[in-house]
Parts: C-alpha cells; structure tokens; sequence
C-alpha cells in the first residue's frame, strides 16, 4: 500500500495501490467497487450468491474495471477464502491480503469475512465511512445526518425540502435517495447533503464530522443484527461522534439526550432538543399549533421564532388538509427543521419547506376514503415502535397486522393501544403472537386471522388481502380509520414493505370500486 489509511481522508489522496475487499455485490458493494477502482485501488469483490441478471451484469463491469469478482458461497465461508488457490490436495489455499474491508449493510459483524478481519486487525468500513473519505480535500458539502429507530426517512427528506427551499443544491441520500458514495461524488456537486444513516451502517463508520446529527428516537429493532438492545443503542449513538455545530435530541426520549451527553463532540458544539411540549431554551417546539424555535434565535430567553404552523403539514399524508397531521409527522418536522436552522435555513425556508413536502407512499398514506370509513397504509411500519406512532393518531381503528417480528415484542404496544381498536385483522407468519396479546389485552375486541402464503404466489396472496380487507369493511363504522400498520416486517409474504402497501391499496380499490375517493 502507498499511503496509510489515515491519510486517506480525501478523495484527492494518493489511493493507488491500497488493497481493499468489498462485501457484497448489491447497490452498495456495486458503488464502492466502483469509487474504489476510480481512484485506483486493488479492488477484490466477494457475494455469497450468483445474483440475479443485475448483479450478472454488475459484476461484468466490475470486472472488465480490473476488479477480481468472485461470486458463490465458497468463497465466503471463511477469512479469506474468497482468494483460495487449488493445493495439490485439492484443498483452498488462502492466498490474498487487504488493507481494508469496505462492507455492505447486510452483513453482520459476526459473519466470518467480517470477524476474521476484525481478528486480524484489518479495519472495515461502510460505504458512508468510504463516502466520507471520498469527499473532496477543499469545499466539501456539509454533512446533515438523522437515526433513530423510526422517521428517519420522513425526516430527511422534510429536511431535504427545507434545504431545497432555501435555494441550495441539496439532496436526500445514505439510506434514502441516492447511494451516498454517488452524491459525493456527482460532478456538480451539492451545497449540502441530507443523510439518513441506519445502525448496520453507523457501526462500521468511524470518523464522519457531520455539521449536525440527530437521532429521533430508540426502541428495540434489529437485535438479531446486534446482539443486544444496548449494542444496537451504543451505533445509534455513534452519528453523535465528532459532531460540529449541533447534536438534537428527542427531549420524549431521554436516551437520545443521554446519547449527547456522552459524545466527543467538536468544541462549541450546542445539544438542541425537539419537542411536541412547548419548547425550552435551546429547543424547538409547538407552541398551540405554531412549529416555534427556541434554539437558532438571539433573545431566545424571551421570544421564539415562527418555523410554521401544524396547517402548513397538514397535506402531507395525502388528506385535505383540514385535519391535524399525525404526531410522529410532527416530530420528524421538528427535528427536520433543528438540523435546518443549524445549518443557517431561515425560518420562512423551513416553512416554505413544510408547505412543499409530501410524505411518501407506505407512510400513514391515506388510500381512500368512503362512507366515513377513512383507509391508511402504514406498511412501513416494520416493528412495533413504527406501529405505534400511527396508531396514536386515530381513536377508533380496524387494525391490520402481522408478519415477521424479527424477535420483537408486541405486548406494550397492544396494552397501549388496545382502547382505540374497534377490530384486528391478522396475516403472516407472527400474526399469532399479536393475536394472543390482542386477547389478553383487549379481549372483547373481535379478531381475524386472514392466513399466511408464500411470496412467490402472488395471485395467493391477493386473495389473502381480499380477505383482509373484506373483513375490515365488516367491521369497520363511520368514524372508523382501517391502518395497515403491521408492526412487522413483510418478507414472509411481500417482495418488500411497499409491495404489501400496494397489494393492500389495490384490494381497497377492489372492493371499494367506484365508489372509493
């Protein structure tokens, strides 16, 4: 290698000659292969799998770049077995050595690759580690960077359209939008970027300065991945590491503010704090329906700033705009304007920002609305925390849950909600679990179990959702909001949590006809 890894803190490093192996052959591995071998590395690429026609062809460029891509379980099995020469014996010979590995987000630390390396002392970074050192040495754009364990897209993109209106050259990216190794890169380059970062990727990253960071809130998610909550906790808290200007935290969940407390934070750093409540010093917040900053204004001991009102959001979800916007909407806002007005956003930019966005779809989406029946997809509602944001903004609700809890527990989110549930209707593999919590919790409330069928029949999955949805027309009353709000995740049936939004919008639209508005 020509140069230690840390002077490779910029693009314009001399990279040529550093021996990286890149996890992974989807959207991520493909991307940092590809900056990589641009800045001339030695670039070996491993992928458990053969891959669909995409990879095929993914791999085909890869290769004729120079990269040395090896495909197939073998060369995964074990460190670094990917580059194994035949022995007289037959058996693998271990025969390559790397300065780093440059990994995906699927795979978890314990996975052999990945544990050999760390055994061996070898670094391994995400593709947000590689991004950053990527950046170019003079004029890089500030970095603006949200966790948590549910909002952070919601958040980054409401964030994004405040930049935007503010009238810099921004853009949405990490987990979000565009992969982040192609906005540092892009040829014209962008004012700042909006950066919406999950715990698999913040636990390979290791010396990103964001401008401002948040996490919006913790609740147990991907401990399969982790190993434990407080592990999955301690890379949440990471996006706080080196933080410049301003660390904002979830003044309803103390851990985040903890997470601040305990960071190496740049000198002159302020933690900012968001608020349904009305806002103290150094916090934004709602003052009756006025979004009010209490963080970013000179006389903030006396006087706030007016960021916007509830009625400029209140579009968002797809409804009228006569209704309040859902709380978790609310929240994401305010963290999404603390990063703003960190970053010098005016409060009429912050607003005009508000005004502008549009949550996307699988996201308290209202599908339809019909004989006082209001119908919402909420399939991005992947574990019970999600779940539960949407479920407190309506009062009488036919539920629709179930699918992979990926080790979650559903009994504290069904005592809260149980008040509010007229019906639950039930599919997936784990739709048993909330079943028998709906019964202890909520006994006289009716339950249906709509089944569970294999993903790759779609025409059987169809019917199940037909079947959902017929029986929650039963139910439902006028008043009444019908949520698919799954407080799982929907591989044991869907392709993604969107395909399952989309078949369910689709059997609302079917059942309601012409009649659906």
């Amino acid at each position: 290698m020509s140069v230690p890894l840390d002077q490779l803190t910029h693009r314009d490093a001399d990279w040529a000659g550093l021996r990286a192996l890149v996890t992974g052959l989807g959207v991520t591995g493909f991307a940092a292969a590809d900056a990589l071998l641009q800045h001339g590395a030695e670039v070996t690429v491993v992928d458990a799998g053969q891959g669909d026609q995409k990879q095929e062809t993914q791999a085909g460029i890869l290769g004729i770049l120079g990269a040395d891509v090896r495909r197939g379980a073998e060369h995964t099995a074990a460190w670094p077995a990917m580059a194994a020469v035949p022995a007289d014996d037959g058996a693998a010979q271990v025969d390559l050595e790397v300065d780093v590995v440059v990994t995906s987000p699927g795979w978890r630390p314990d996975h052999p690759v990945l544990a050999a390396a760390a055994a061996r002392g070898i670094p391994v970074w995400s593709e947000i580690e590689l991004a950053w050192r990527l950046r170019p040495r003079v004029g890089a754009a500030p970095w603006l960077v949200v966790t948590g364990t549910n909002g952070k897209t919601s958040t980054v993109q409401l964030l994004t359209s405040m930049l935007q209106a503010a009238g810099l050259r921004a853009i949405a990216t990490g987990n979000v939008g565009v992969p982040v190794l192609d906005a540092v890169q892009h040829p014209d380059p962008y004012d700042v970027v909006a950066v919406e970062l999950s715990s698999f990727q913040l636990h390979f990253t290791h010396t990103i300065s964001p401008l401002a960071s948040c996490v919006l809130n913790l609740a147990p998610d991907h401990v399969d991945w982790h190993g434990s909550l407080e592990a999955y906790a301690a890379d949440k808290a990471k996006i706080y590491e080196r933080t410049q200007l301003a660390c904002v935290y979830n003044v309803q969940d103390p851990r985040t503010e903890a997470m601040v407390e305990q960071a190496e934070v740049v000198e002159g750093c302020r933690a900012v704090g968001f608020t349904l409540g009305t806002p103290g010093l150094s916090m934004v917040g709602l003052v009756d329906d006025v979004l009010a900053d209490r963080a970013f204004v000179e006389e903030r001991r006396t006087s706030a700033a007016e960021l916007g009102t509830l009625a400029d959001l209140s579009r968002a979800s797809g409804g009228d705009g006569s209704s309040a916007p859902p709380p978790h909407l609310v929240a994401n806002a305010l963290a999404a304007a603390a990063l703003a007005r960190a970053a010098g956003i005016t409060p009429a930019a912050v607003r005009e920002g508000l005004r502008r966005f549009r949550s996307d779809a699988h996201r308290t989406s209202i599908v339809a609305e019909h004989e006082g029946v209001t119908w919402v997809d909420d399939s991005k509602a992947t574990n019970p925390h999600a779940a539960l944001a949407a479920l407190r903004a309506y009062p009488h609700i036919v539920w629709v849950a179930g699918g992979q809890l990926k080790g979650a527990e559903v009994e504290d989110l069904v005592a809260e909600v149980a008040p509010r549930l007229r019906a639950v209707v039930l599919l997936g593999t784990d739709r048993h679990r909330i079943g028998e919590a709906v019964r202890r919790h909520a006994p006289d409330v009716p339950v249906h179990d709509a089944g569970v069928t294999d993903h790759g029949d779609m025409a059987a999955v169809d019917r199940v959702m037909d079947d959902v949805v017929a029986r929650c027309a039963a139910f439902a009353a006028p008043g009444d909001v019908v949520l698919l709000s799954p407080a799982a995740a929907s591989l044991d049936m869907f392709p993604s949590y969107g395909s399952r939004g989309d078949v369910f919008a689709a059997a609302v639209r079917r059942a309601l006809g012409e009649g659906g508005s």
